[in-house]
């Protein structure tokens, strides 16, 4: 949904951490190259804190109020913009303090800004790396081989499904048909952006109803989505893979089947997703499934860095997955 993804998300608790994290070591650093004791240091970070905790503030502040505008810049237009508002930001706190003449060891403006500009391209610098390392477009490509999701024996079963039905259940053949080609148009397309979720539980219901043909009454599915907010964006192919991998991992091993349970609703401005199916720990197909979930972890962990968590547990034979972000919209 952005014009520039790779600009970090100023208005996320997690980038503003790291923001807070990066720029206070940095001014460790400088504090430890100026010192020759810890007396010294302990003196002087404070001193050097004193004035760069509120220049750091009010650019966190000015790059929040004006992220709505950053993100419909190009990449280097909003690096640009951005870098300009905190040298902005930060040279009217240097200007402030030095008319008030609260410090009186204030550093010239061209040394105090210079720092501010190495510090922040410092900062946006390990956030392009963390977007590359994080990169939508590596991490379908490595789902799409560790998970494998249109299997050969999917594809197959479908295809003989479809088959059989034909002249028996033509219409039917047809919405099958027409399922399958929208399945495999979402999985080839660009999906880098956030999408609906009510974009995303379309296609899960299409991917069920391939399976179905399949699993027949082994393949039972409970949607508990009556307080989901239609609105929300997610990342796209987050939920249709968790799907997969419950028929997969669940219920394809078990000869009686089993009841895939998919509950989603919002809770304090945070949409909670759990999906629940049986197992059995004789299945051997565990590893498959933890590096699919490691996958989707990454994909949220791009999208929305600390404010998303994913976890999986395993008890009395049902596997759960549980799945909490933000209430993104529009």
């Amino acid at each position: 949904m952005r014009k520039s993804n790779r600009l970090p998300n100023m208005r996320n608790l997690g980038v503003n951490l790291r923001i807070l994290v990066i720029v206070n070591v940095a001014l460790a650093f400088a504090a430890v190259l100026l010192t020759s004791s810890l007396l010294e240091f302990s003196a002087l970070f404070t001193s050097i804190s004193a004035v760069a905790q509120p220049m750091l503030l009010l650019s966190l502040l000015l790059l929040y109020v004006s992220y709505p505008l950053l993100i419909k810049l190009n990449y280097k237009r909003g690096i640009f913009a951005m870098l300009l508002i905190i040298l902005l930001a930060c040279s009217g706190v240097y200007e402030l303090f030095s008319q008030l003449m609260i410090f009186n060891n204030l550093p010239s403006s061209t040394r105090a800004l210079f720092y501010v500009f190495i510090v922040s391209a410092i900062t946006l610098f390990y956030f392009d790396l963390q977007q590359r390392a994080y990169s939508p477009a590596i991490d379908e490509a490595r789902l799409q081989a560790l998970q494998a999701r249109i299997r050969p024996h999917f594809l197959f079963n479908c295809i003989n499904a479809v088959l059989s039905m034909i002249r028996s259940q033509p219409k039917q053949a047809e919405t099958a048909l027409e399922d399958m080609a929208d399945l495999f148009r979402v999985l080839m397309a660009d999906n880098r952006d956030l999408v609906p979720l009510t974009q995303e539980i379309a296609l899960c219901r299409q991917y069920l109803a391939l399976e179905k043909l399949r699993l027949e009454e082994r393949l039972i599915v409970e949607w508990q989505i009556d307080y989901m907010p239609p609105d929300a964006l997610i990342p796209p192919l987050l939920l249709q893979p968790l799907i997969e991998n419950a028929v997969y991992h669940g219920i394809e091993p078990l000869a009686a089947g089993g009841k895939i349970t998919i509950q989603i609703y919002t809770k304090r401005d945070e949409i909670h997703l759990i999906l629940s199916n049986p197992y059995s720990l004789k299945n051997t197909r565990h590893i498959g499934n933890q590096m699919a979930l490691k996958n989707i972890k990454e994909r949220l962990t791009l999208h929305f860095d600390l404010e998303a968590t994913l976890k999986s547990t395993l008890s009395n034979g049902e596997y759960q997955v549980y799945i909490t972000l933000p209430h993104t919209t529009k």
